[in-house]
């Protein structure tokens, strides 16, 4: 077969395939096309449905626990089961919680309320149509502070209302059939809704971030995405720079966690732009994440709003908010993570670092305040918590419910340290782990117990600096030549040879004392 390459090009060149292999097809052209497409000129807008679980005792219309893990159908009744005449009753502590949730994402309390039958089926849904307030939320507007890199933000609201949870459907226990759990039947939820105001998917995971941060403050949802008490649907859809009208929106569903809600929406915005730059089209639908693969699925089209034939629930009364009832109800916040970063920052004197990683998780932000109350070393309390503290956690899967040690111990041993009776190395790597052995055992006993209270006396310490000095004649001399920074090395030596009872403030005074 004759060589499509010219004859007598210079001995570089020979190894050029011949011009049949860069044929292209119109398929291959295509995709080169979408890969060189400009993602910057589309505009991405993101709307968030977000579904929290209340953390009631109870469901919301009875009295069925509302309890997670549970063994299947063990937490129902007729009344979860939608059995005819049975009659629902409103679970008072969730309306409390709800607005509660509206107050610290600063929406407008809506005084009169009332529920709603939201009809469609789902196997998982026993009545056939769901108790929602959705036509009537139960808060309007508002927002939530989020943090990115190019700074503060806020996402606004669109609104937050109550509605009863589904059930479960299980496909994975029977090769021929699909299980159905009722247990989630019932128990409440609130939904938080954002305006189409996200732009990217880095907003979406700090928003989600912070709602989560902010709901476990409060105590109404413990936010645990993988058990799904708090699960997020995303709207997204993409348009050009410039254009005001929304493009065709598609909803990505069944995303167990704030990370793979951020991947679903990187993907999904690929998925879009690439349809629309080879000239196709797409319709509004309900698509599934599917983690494992990091892309999405059709489920169904999209219902619009419509098709659920609202109208208001006749067994259930309208409900009636009083001033008063909601201001009982503000004067229950605890103080929220913005507060308390104001609060470190202005009043304590950490770093917006020290106080943004303390505030980041509920549980280390009350062992924080235990702390403070028990010493006012608020930076060396800090220290603590971002050090040895986290590194045990690290170890011991994260959770601060199971760290042993009383606040007001580890507030005795950060005295210790800061007083100088151990050096806090020494509190690190002896006085903590003993402490994490004995919890009850006060810092000072520990220390003596283990004979490693730092020598202040003068006369003990001077032979070590003696001994030190004499066994490194070589550094001695370095120093005396003008080396300063072996000043460290002899301090070290003298620490290391008293195991680490030398005070170190006496042990720098002697060793400069004697290497005049």
């Amino acid at each position: 077969m004759m060589d499509d390459r010219p004859p007598g090009l210079p001995g570089q060149f020979n190894n050029i395939p011949p011009l049949s292999a860069f044929r292209l097809s119109l398929h291959d052209v295509r995709i080169l096309s979408i890969t060189m497409v400009d993602y910057s000129k589309y505009e991405t807008v993101i709307g968030l449905e977000v579904h929290a679980q209340l953390l009631t005792e109870s469901k919301l219309f009875c009295a069925d626990s509302a309890a997670f893990g549970g063994a299947p159908n063990t937490h129902i009744s007729p009344i979860t089961l939608g059995y005819p005449g049975t009659l629902p009753m409103l679970n008072k502590k969730a309306v409390e919680y709800a607005i509660k949730l509206g107050l610290a994402c600063h929406c407008t309390i809506e005084h009169n309320n009332y529920f709603a039958r939201k009809n469609y089926f789902y196997p998982d849904l026993p009545k056939g149509y769901q108790v929602s307030q959705h036509t009537a939320p139960i808060c309007v507007g508002g927002y939530v502070k989020i943090q990115t890199e190019q700074g503060e933000g806020a996402v606004q609201l669109n609104r937050i209302h109550m509605e009863e949870d589904a059930g479960k459907s299980i496909h994975d226990l029977d090769e021929h059939f699909t299980m159905v759990d009722f247990n989630r039947a019932g128990v409440p939820l609130v939904e938080i809704v954002t305006e189409p105001v996200i732009h990217s998917a880095e907003e979406a995971y700090a928003y989600l971030t912070e709602l989560r941060r902010l709901v476990r403050y409060l105590g109404v949802c413990d936010g645990n995405m993988e058990e799904g008490s708090m699960r997020c649907d995303a709207n997204i859809s993409v348009r050009l720079h410039g254009e005001t009208t929304l493009g065709t929106k598609v909803e990505v569903k069944n995303m167990n966690s704030i990370r793979n809600v951020k991947r679903a929406i990187e993907y999904e915005v690929k998925r879009q732009i690439d349809i629309i730059e080879s000239g196709g089209t797409f319709i509004q639908e309900t698509r599934s994440f599917d983690a494992a693969t990091g892309g999405s699925f059709s489920l169904r089209s999209k219902e619009e709003a419509n098709d659920y034939r609202y109208f208001p629930e006749p067994d259930l009364a309208p409900f009636h908010f009083t001033e008063a009832y909601i201001a009982g109800i503000r004067a229950t916040l605890p103080a929220l993570p913005e507060e308390l970063m104001a609060h470190y920052t202005t009043q304590l004197g950490l770093s917006e670092y020290d106080a943004r990683v303390i505030c980041d998780d509920k549980s280390i932000s009350d062992y924080y305040e235990q702390l403070i109350q028990a010493t006012p070393l608020y930076k060396a309390a800090a220290n603590w918590l971002q050090g040895p503290v986290k590194s045990w956690l690290n170890e011991h899967g994260g959770d601060m419910a199971a760290f042993p040690i009383p606040a007001i111990a580890l507030a005795s041993l950060i005295t210790l340290a800061d007083e100088g009776k151990v050096s806090f190395s020494v509190a690190v790597k002896s006085i903590f782990p003993e402490l994490l052995q004995h919890p009850t055992e006060a810092p000072l006993d520990i220390a003596t117990r283990l004979n490693i209270l730092q020598e202040k006396d003068a006369g003990s310490i001077a032979p070590i600096v003696d001994e030190v000095l004499a066994s490194l004649p070589a550094k001695v001399a370095e120093f005396k030549a003008g080396k300063k920074g072996l000043m460290a090395l002899f301090v070290g030596e003298v620490m290391k040879r008293s195991k680490g009872k030398a005070d170190p403030k006496l042990t720098n005074a002697l060793l400069a004392e004697k290497l005049k």
